[in-house]
């Protein structure tokens, strides 16, 4: 349990890394949306404090002619937080798609780069799931979300200072009752994260076996195995479900919370408050006018409503980090382009391969290969015979270091196999492997994936040494027709 506890700590730091970093990548345009939030809660302002005037000196006092520049100032001042909240959106969501896009591109680009040994274990759907999903929730660490943690957070800054100045009493025990709700929202997102990151590993699974039973669609139809791939699903689609039941319950209730701490505030205004103005009218020099007091209650409103949002806002945050809890254990996984670093480079190779005394096992205590020697030299073709199961595939897959040997050596041209770079060594392997694939697109290029460069006489030449010449050729589209996988 403990070690766990430990695991679960250190993944974190490694989010709080990654968001800090995300941020500091967009600072500049965070730094613009502030200056914006900043223009746009000030010009706020203005509504909750034409309310003194209108009260006390409009009505109060019969200034009728202030009426007509209250308004104007209240018009102006919403004109102007308008147009600041449209640009703010507009900078800080494009900011936020932005980093979307960069973060996919990078854990796409972190995911192929690991070892071929992740992706046996791994679902495809599952990967899918890191790159597309994970990365949507950073737009409110980017984007608006926050930005309006922020603005509110300011708001609610400037607020407090004008509520202690018109009655610091009633502010304090406003205060005490927030401090209650922050205690509890804080807790709430404890409770929710681990929720939420729960949620994004059972998509990934659900999605992953959902995308190999579609795509083996021919497989399950000829074994008549679609009641089993149907409650395969239903069991992930029925964990997905308790999993977001439980986080609405988490989140629902923090709201009830909301409205509760709400109410508690209102009851404070209304009991403290309205002694305090009946005090005033008693004696004027002491207690609150009621411009004061409905000045007060605006102001409240605007201390109260950005924290309380912090329960919807945070619960996005949350998932923000839950995702990055995900993404961050991708980046923590070592590449083939980090190994590689270490590695020596190989500008040619002859092609002599070595197996000397190799052990394999894909399960431990399970042995694949037992002792396997033999010398394969350049220019001869060697052919491995054996029965299915026998380790002809793992031997192919061992010489294109997609898996490594458990103990024992592998050779090319005398250099250890495991000594050179694996981008030099793979630039000089040609391969047909055991399973076909097809990316959409068309035959040609399919042929040239490995060298997008070659031209269609070179493709045409390598089609007549492989004998596929004649059947490309019957095609009405000949080597410009459509293929996909299969």
């Amino acid at each position: 349990m403990a070690e766990e506890k430990q695991k679960k700590k250190i993944d974190y730091t490694r989010a709080w890394a990654e968001a800090k970093t995300l941020i500091w990548s967009y600072r500049w345009r965070l730094l613009l949306g502030l200056g914006l939030m900043l223009i746009s809660r000030a010009a706020g302002f203005v509504l909750p404090y034409s309310t003194k005037f209108l009260v006390d000196d409009v009505f109060g006092k019969a200034r009728y002619d202030m009426l007509k520049w209250v308004a104007v100032a209240v018009g102006i001042s919403t004109i102007i937080s308008a147009i600041t909240s449209f640009t703010l959106s507009q900078v800080l969501g494009v900011a936020a798609q932005r980093a979307i896009t960069e973060m996919r591109k990078r854990v796409q680009s972190h995911i192929e780069r690991l070892r071929t040994a992740y992706f046996v274990s791994t679902q495809t759907g599952q990967l899918i799931s890191r790159i597309m999903r994970d990365a949507e929730g950073i737009r409110n660490l980017v984007g608006t979300g926050l930005g309006q943690i922020l603005g509110g957070l300011l708001s609610a800054l400037v607020s407090m200072i004008v509520l202690f100045y018109l009655n610091w009493q009633i502010t304090l025990i406003t205060l005490a009752v927030l401090a209650v709700f922050g205690f509890v929202l804080s807790y709430a997102f404890k409770q929710l994260r681990p929720l939420f990151r729960d949620r994004g590993e059972i998509e990934a699974q659900v999605t992953g076996r959902l995308n190999e039973g579609l795509g083996g669609i021919r497989i399950v139809k000829a074994y008549t195995a679609e009641k089993r791939e149907e409650l395969s699903f239903a069991r992930g689609a029925h964990r997905l479900f308790r999993n977001i039941a439980s986080s609405l319950t988490g989140v629902s209730a923090t709201g009830a919370f909301a409205s509760v701490i709400i109410g508690a505030i209102a009851v404070v205004m209304i009991y403290f408050g309205g002694n305090a103005v009946i005090a005033n009218i008693q004696n004027p020099a002491s207690g609150m006018t009621t411009g004061d007091f409905t000045m007060y209650i605006a102001f409240t409103i605007f201390m109260v409503i950005p924290i309380v949002d912090l329960a919807n806002i945070g619960t996005q945050i949350t998932e923000a980090f839950a995702g990055l809890d995900r993404i961050s254990e991708v980046f923590a996984m070592k590449t083939e382009t980090d190994e590689d670093a270490k590695r020596a480079h190989l500008p040619r190779i002859e092609g002599t391969i070595d197996f000397d005394n190799v052990h394999f096992e894909y399960e431990e205590n399970v042995p694949v290969l037992k002792g396997v020697s033999f010398h394969s030299e350049a220019g001869q073709t060697t052919a491995l015979v054996g029965s299915s199961g026998s380790g002809k595939s793992t031997i192919l897959s061992l010489v294109l270091n997609f898996i490594q040997p458990k103990s024992g050596k592998i050779s090319i041209d005398g250099k250890d196999l495991q000594s050179v770079k694996l981008q030099d060594y793979r630039r000089h392997l040609g391969v047909v492997l055991q399973d076909n694939f097809l990316f959409d697109g068309t035959i040609l290029d399919n042929i040239r994936f490995s060298n997008p460069q070659a031209s269609l006489e070179e493709i045409r030449e390598v089609c007549k040494v492989a004998n596929a010449d004649e059947f490309i050729e019957g095609f009405p589209e000949k080597y410009k027709t459509i293929v996909g996988e299969r």
